[in-house]
């Protein structure tokens, strides 16, 4: 079989993988949709998401379109390929495509999942896991979709005239661009959402729970509904943006790694086509989970696992054939660095699961905490979260070290780092079914919502709430899983970035003594924080915006308290939306400017220094926050479930205060960490021509 016939798997992945994200669509849409209060609720959320994304992407079309310009001038000048902005316009438009997609679907499911709710548990997680499911099908699907097209364009139309080698060189540096277009609005998805989601969370809970004393998402409380359609722009559509650009960007960081390692078109194909196995594994994986009426989180949990170590089986049987026919015996050892990659994901996930669920020993210790007050609780979680970067930090160190080892890192460098590229996109094949299990945590948190406020049996909130708090575990697992991904995919890049510059003549210097590259190296450690300080202090922000809004209407609108008049809404979704859109522009603006302003000063080294900085640091930092923020979550669902005097006691009132310290943490400075690291490697290779030419320290 010729070697460019591989290629064709992408495209028929991509189709399968659509085609069954509609499958679920059709049997979701199927479902019970619930009674007509539950309706209502469901539409309110659904309007108040709508309103948020569009006026969000009105915001981000104004910087593509900002961004367009500018690679046009960088086309005309000579220093891009022509097809390069347009190729970063697509990135964008299918990463927003995925985003928007994805929470229309949540917003549907979330009332039916209550629905099913009322029947069995096993209903309520079919309908809440089939809408995580379109959403992580849809970022497979239309991901292999973009790759395929552009390829195929740039083969058979714009570069058709160069030899082999050359125009294979051509390809695959010109699709990085499109991974430049995903990554700036996946930052913009989870910025923006993660402000909006954390604020209405932090000021829902402070004055329902703790001031006002009412159960979480009473009907009476403002901020409700602003919450819940946070959990859909924040947690769906951000995380949805978030995952495709890691996809994406690991797959054609890898090709362009598989030129320089000398792989040829075989190299080339490799990633695209684990890709398409990753599609057919997930389905099985995603057929596979269901449980049992009378299941606790544990056979809750074990029931996603079922699914997603399917799934990974699957790939690591067929990679093994993959790898001989197109690459034979002498290059095995890339098919042990996709199983590390397999490995390194489950083991992220499995050390994540026990750092932030409830069923463990730190969450349950953050919950006793809470028996001696608020403080405690915040310094145990601190703790927990800390301790929590020891195994993931060493997981990616080993699979580093082993990916490059086993593709043949020692006699041939770059083939090593080819290995862990090739080991990151490993861990993402399975990406259809891991986001599932990640995306279905809001749908089950509106779920629960609805119930509380259209006054559903309690046996209902019941279920809503052992899904939720499950979602709350596989939330954090995702965001691991995101996180370590995002670590080996920052490194293919910063490889690809060095590759890049050599091909452009440069002779990089990367001695450890080189004043350029150890400038680089502080500015790239500092600005993880910097980033994290921008959307921790927007959240606060927002949040006391809130809070004064939800404690006017209770002092000012006669009978809300006791039931007899509605709250106002609206005003709370109108204020987290303006809150958001404009505190989200300086991160991002942030992320975009700095690799090129470094690189204008201190040239290519401390580029490098800056990627390589800003790597190790926000990966170390994003792990921390990721894991705190869950274990503080959870801690507080341990308390809710009747331990240490259960709801409204003095301990609840406590690991409340902990989940909103945690909050921005884990759902809005933690997750856009990782497009930080990756979006400013982008930029650079995108941008690798311009500081060549035109940097003061030549």
């Amino acid at each position: 079989m010729n070697i460019e016939n591989w290629l064709l798997l992408a495209p028929i992945g991509s189709v399968i993988a659509l085609a069954f994200a509609g499958f679920l669509i059709m049997r979701i849409v199927k479902s019970p949709k619930g009674d007509e209060k539950m309706l209502g609720i469901q539409k309110a959320i659904s309007e108040g998401a709508n309103a948020y994304l569009q006026r969000q992407y009105t915001i981000v079309a104004m910087f593509f379109a900002a961004a367009f310009v500018i690679l046009l001038a960088l086309v005309k000048t000579g220093h891009l390929p022509a097809p390069v902005p347009f190729a970063f316009l697509t990135g964008g438009f299918f990463s927003g495509v995925c985003g928007f997609i994805g929470m229309k679907v949540a917003t549907m499911a979330n009332a039916r999942t209550c629905e099913g709710a009322k029947h069995s548990l096993n209903s309520g997680l079919r309908v809440a896991f089939s809408s995580g499911a379109v959403m992580g099908f849809f970022v497979v699907g239309f991901g292999l979709l973009d790759l395929s097209v552009w390829y195929y364009l740039l083969d058979l139309v714009i570069y058709r005239h160069l030899a082999e080698v050359d125009r294979i060189e051509k390809i695959v540096t010109t699709m990085l661009s499109f991974g430049m277009g995903a990554s700036m609005q996946a930052l913009f998805a989870r910025v923006g959402g993660g402000i909006y989601t954390k604020a209405a969370d932090v000021g829902a809970d402070l004055v329902g729970k703790v001031e006002a004393g009412i159960p979480e998402d009473d009907v009476r409380n403002p901020a409700t509904v602003a919450d819940n359609v946070g959990d859909n722009v924040g947690d769906v559509a951000g995380m949805g943006a978030d995952l495709y650009e890691s996809y994406v960007g690991s797959i054609v960081a890898t090709m362009v790694l598989a030129v320089a390692a000398g792989l040829g078109m075989g190299g080339v194909v490799i990633p695209m086509a684990i890709a398409t196995i990753g599609v057919l594994s997930s389905i099985i994986g995603t057929l596979l989970v269901k449980t049992e009426e009378k299941a606790d989180q544990m056979t809750l949990l074990k029931a996603l696992r079922k699914g997603v170590f399917s799934s990974a089986i699957v790939v690591a049987v067929a990679a093994f054939g993959l790898i001989y026919a197109v690459l034979g015996m002498e290059h095995i050892g890339i098919y042990f660095a996709i199983l590390t990659g397999l490995v390194a994901g489950i083991l992220i996930g499995l050390v994540t699961e026990y750092y932030t669920s409830d069923a463990y020993a730190p969450a349950k210790s953050i919950a006793k905490a809470g028996l001696t007050g608020a403080a405690t609780v915040i310094i145990q979680g601190l703790g927990v979260g800390m301790v929590s970067t020891v195994i993931p930090v060493l997981v990616v160190v080993a699979a580093i070290m082993v990916s490059f080892l086993v593709a043949g890192g020692q006699t041939n460098f770059t083939l090593g780092l080819y290995g862990i590229g090739i080991a990151a996109v490993g861990m993402l094949s399975t990406l259809g079914i891991t986001l599932a299990t990640d995306c279905y945590g809001p749908v089950a948190d509106n779920a629960g919502g609805i119930a509380q406020m259209s006054g559903q049996d309690p046996k209902v909130r019941e279920r809503t709430d052992a899904l939720d708090s499950l979602g709350n575990t596989t939330a954090a697992t995702g965001k691991g899983f995101a996180i370590g991904s995002a670590a080996l995919t920052a490194l293919t890049l910063i490889s690809a970035y060095r590759t890049d510059v050599g091909l452009l003549g440069y002779k990089i210097n990367l001695a450890i003594d080189n004043p350029q590259m150890v400038a680089g190296l502080f500015i790239g450690s500092m600005l993880p924080f910097l980033f994290c300080a921008f959307c921790i202090r927007a959240v606060g922000n927002a949040a006391q915006a809130i809070v004064q809004e939800v404690r006017r209407q209770f002092r000012e609108i006669t009978g809300l308290m006791q039931g007899t008049a509605q709250a106002d809404y609206g005003t709370c979704v109108k204020l987290c939306t303006a809150a958001a859109q404009k505190e989200m522009i300086l991160p991002a603006v942030t992320a975009l400017v700095a690799p090129i302003v470094v690189g204008l000063i201190f040239n290519v080294e401390g580029v490098v220094g800056l990627l390589t900085g800003a790597l190790v640091s926000g990966f170390v930092l994003a792990v921390f926050m990721a894991n705190a923020g869950g274990a503080w979550d959870n801690g507080k669902k341990y308390i809710e479930a009747g331990n240490f005097g259960g709801k409204g006691s003095d301990a609840h009132k406590a690991a409340v205060v902990g989940d909103t310290v945690g909050d921005p943490l884990k759902d809005t400075a933690g997750p856009s960490v990782n497009i930080l690291i990756k979006l400013m490697s982008m930029v650079s290779v995108v941008f690798a021509s311009f500081i060549v030419n035109y940097a003061i320290f030549k």
